[in-house]
């Protein structure tokens, strides 16, 4: 059974020596979170969830949700584990003050959610759309819906869920068919079926809130005929207590691949009662509220698959013997020695360690963007966050995923024979992972979003916020001599950015067909050079500590693994750009009909 170990010494790092969040908590009017509470915060919370959500991570998985007439069953101890969450205000972290929240900074809160993420994933998918929830009610809903939802939802005696997908549909919103139809008492009676919903029924919460698209009647057709509206599971009465149940069920549950101790569900809305949130028509708009808040946190498990599988594959690789090295015996006392003294065992850890570390700089500055973001009062300053933002959002979301499938298969790998036996959890890590790429938008419709919406129709522009930050960057630092090569290095491929997204936004003026063919390299590109980017500010700070006395192992390997990622991962952008350049007539000048068997 594999053990969690919160990575404290690394969060700190990034959050402390990195990010200097005391300093920017301060600036964004967040005085009271010094140095002690977010130590306290980190500390009680890594002991939870090493000692509570870790060790149902295993069992969950092989018990997995249970269907009922009258409910979904989680798996044993997910319950009480919840309530202790809920008792202990680790769901209030980050919630507004009048609504009964902590009113702490989100980046603290999801440092949080990355360690209950990485003890247990299935466990902290129940409240992991809870903020999501609350945010949307919170932008878009009206006062009353505020009052009404929020103090309970920000407390956690309430979980939320995001309702999209239906059957026929997938990702294709302007598809969707569920209908509301208006009632004299100002609600609405929904109808439909909606599938894929992460926590659409459980035994862990005494209520659930549902945000669901749905149509009006008469609305336009496609994505602009799409409405918002919350539909609770019980109608709350105006006390907050609960009501009479609304007639939302689950119908069935899915039986998946990995997260198995996460309810995935097929929802039916039967006459269902329902409250228009946000404009008519405009509910995809309100929505992205909600997605992008949830594709940062399917960026965070791309982070927390890499980080338990690297966690599980380096105390084994250090206590399982096999074999000699090949310069000679280093365990001269034992029959073999650990497998750690390999070059190709190194180089999967080493993949792994870039992976996680990389990922967690990236995710914390993110959240801290974010922070920074709601915070502002400059209109300037917000839309250039808010492009930054839009920019590197579907990067880490689908780079970080793509990248925990090859982590959690190096942390099998590794274990060989062993990692694909259930006992040591490698193989659950990499069966939850894979769904990364999948939800909140496959890596395709990431690529899309980032290439063709953001990128090529700004002319640019919101690439130049990354390569400019980048650059100055580098160029700031580029008389640390252990470091100017990587510096030179990252600068030029910025530059070979540059003139790529000019080339296929040229060619995709004369065939729309380049972009798509070209989106996910595209992608996959930026996504390496923002982990060069990340790797770079960390190795400043660990070189400057060195530099100033320290004898610190961490900043020797932070300084390592820097290299390791830039002679060993990042070359891979070189074969990216070719592909791309390759074009896409070797993808759409075969004729459909000889895709045959």
């Amino acid at each position: 059974m594999p053990v969690y170990h919160a990575p404290l010494r690394d969060m700190r790092f990034v959050m402390n020596e990195v990010l200097d969040i005391e300093n920017a908590f301060a600036q964004l009017g967040y005085e009271d979170c010094g140095a002690d509470t977010i130590d306290a915060v980190l500390d009680e919370a890594a002991k939870f969830c090493e000692n509570v959500l870790a060790p149902l991570n295993q069992t969950g998985d092989q018990e997995g949700c249970t269907w009922t007439e009258t409910g979904v069953k989680t798996p044993s101890g997910f319950r009480d584990s919840y309530q202790q969450f809920v008792e202990n205000g680790w769901s209030s972290i980050s919630g507004p003050t009048e609504y009964g929240g902590m009113g702490l900074p989100n980046t603290l809160a999801m440092a949080v959610s990355e360690m209950a993420a990485t003890a247990n994933w299935s466990w902290s998918m129940y409240p992991g759309l809870s903020k999501g929830c609350s945010n949307t009610i919170l932008a878009h809903g009206t006062q009353q819906q505020r009052d009404t939802y929020l103090p309970k939802l920000v407390s956690g005696e309430w979980t939320g869920t995001m309702c999209l997908t239906e059957p026929h549909c997938g990702s294709d919103l302007g598809m969707l068919r569920t209908k509301a139809e208006p009632q004299r008492d100002g609600t609405f009676k929904l109808t439909g079926t909606k599938i894929f919903i992460s926590a659409g029924d459980h035994d862990m919460a005494d209520n659930i809130v549902h945000i669901v698209l749905a149509r009006l009647p008469d609305a336009p057709q496609g994505t602009k005929g799409i409405s918002l509206f919350i539909v609770p599971k019980f109608m709350p009465n105006e006390d907050g207590s609960l009501g009479e149940r609304n007639t939302v069920h689950c119908g069935s549950i899915e039986h998946k691949m990995g997260i198995k101790a996460s309810a995935t569900c097929v929802m039916n809305f039967d006459g269902a009662t329902g409250f228009l949130i946000g404009p008519e028509n405009r509910g995809l708009n309100c929505m992205f509220t909600f997605m992008n808040m949830a594709r940062l946190g399917t960026a965070m498990q791309g982070l927390t698959s890499s980080e338990g599988s690297y966690q599980g594959s380096l105390v084994y690789a250090k206590e399982r013997l096999q074999m000699r090295a090949l310069t000679g015996p280093k365990n001269p006392t034992g029959p073999a020695d650990p497998i750690i003294v390999h070059p190709d065992v190194r180089r999967m850890l080493l993949t792994q360690k870039a992976f996680a570390e990389g990922g967690r700089m990236l995710f914390y500055w993110l959240c801290l963007l974010e922070d920074q973001m709601r915070k502002t009062s400059d209109e300037a300053e917000h839309k250039a966050l808010d492009d930054l933002m839009g920019f590197m959002t579907p990067i880490a979301k689908a780079f970080m995923t793509e990248t925990s499938i090859e982590t959690t298969n190096l942390g099998m790998q590794i274990f060989g024979g062993h990692g694909y036996i259930a006992e040591w959890g490698m193989e659950q890590i990499a069966r939850d992972a894979r769904i990364g790429t999948i939800y909140e938008g496959t890596t395709g419709i990431q690529a899309i979003d980032l290439l063709g919406r953001k990128v090529l129709p700004s002319r640019g522009d919101m690439l130049r916020k990354f390569t400019k930050l980048a650059g100055n960057f580098c160029e700031e630092y580029k008389d640390i001599e252990s470091l100017a090569p990587y510096m030179t290095t990252l600068t030029g491929l910025m530059k070979n950015l540059t003139d790529l997204t000019a080339e296929i936004g040229f060619k995709g003026m004369q065939n729309p067909d380049e972009v798509g063919a070209a989106s996910v390299d595209y992608l996959m590109i930026c996504g390496y050079l923002v982990f060069g980017f990340m790797w770079l500010r960390m190795a400043v700070v660990a070189q400057h500590a060195l530099d100033n006395g320290s004898d610190d192992k961490f900043y020797r390997a932070k300084l390592h693994t820097t290299r390791f990622y830039f002679e060993r991962i990042l070359p891979r952008v070189y074969g990216h750009i070719k592909t791309m350049r390759s074009g896409a007539a070797n993808l759409m000048d075969m004729d459909a009909e000889l895709f045959a068997f």
